[in-house]
């Protein structure tokens, strides 16, 4: 969808735009699987959550079903990622007021991570 949009941008014809598309998708050199795996695969080492991913990917024209085979919410990495975006913005300071704690939770929020996975870092760092 991303494509065929920057395509008709560049006055190209839709009928033209879905007959070339269709055969480089036959050919398995356009593959929305592969540019899922690899827009999750940078917008984490971005420091971006799943929450923030997945509107991303909708955004794009991706389905839900194939967003959710590849996010895979559940998955621990997100707690190592969360963990990295927070030490890195945060310094590992931990919050000892309100205030600094509602901020560093809404940062992380921002950043697309899940209300679990903000509580879970949250409630390790005060242990």
């Amino acid at each position: 969808m991303e494509l065929c949009r920057k395509l008709l941008k560049k006055s190209f014809l839709e009928t033209d735009i879905h007959v070339v598309l269709n055969g480089l998708a036959e050919e398995g050199l356009l593959n929305e699987s592969r540019f899922i795996e690899n827009f999750i695969h940078y917008q984490r080492n971005r420091g971006y959550g799943p929450l923030h991913i997945r509107a991303d990917l909708i955004e794009r024209g991706i389905s839900e079903n194939l967003i959710e085979h590849h996010l895979e919410i559940k998955d621990n990495a997100w707690l190592t990622s969360i963990r990295f975006v927070w030490q890195k913005r945060f310094k590992n300071k931990l919050a000892h007021d309100y205030k600094t704690r509602a901020q560093q939770m809404r940062f992380l929020q921002y950043r697309g991570f899940t209300h679990d996975q903000i509580k879970s870092i949250m409630n390790n760092d005060e242990e």
